[in-house]
């Protein structure tokens, strides 16, 4: 099993039991000492889980020349950055060189 398949695994089961813990009328504690695992461990992947299926909203605005309307078929961009910076991009652009280019861009803000 690789390194990805164990942590896909170990995701699920966490899910499972933060899903289930929520659905008792338990305390943490009770629960984690119920089923042998650590409050610290458990409250770490209720954050993660948390963090990771929380709605995550970008802006998006039509790019524009020099003030003037887009041109139908145009197809940019623009994405406005939280610190206030623009980076237009054009159709075709590569989607993972885009992502590792936010995060770059956004970690700098």
């Amino acid at each position: 099993m690789t390194r990805r398949e164990r942590s896909r695994e170990a995701r699920g089961r966490w899910q499972r039991s933060v899903s289930e813990q929520g659905q008792t009328r338990q305390s943490v504690a009770a629960f984690c000492r119920e089923r042998q695992l650590r409050p610290s461990h458990f409250y770490w992947w209720k954050k993660q889980l948390r963090a990771s299926s929380a709605a995550k909203f970008v802006e998006v605005q039509w790019a524009t020349d020099a003030g003037s309307p887009r041109l139908a078929g145009d197809g940019r961009v623009d994405v406005l950055l939280g610190n206030g910076r623009t980076l237009r991009v054009a159709p075709g652009f590569d989607a993972d060189l885009l992502r590792s280019l936010l995060r770059l861009l956004e970690s700098e803000a």
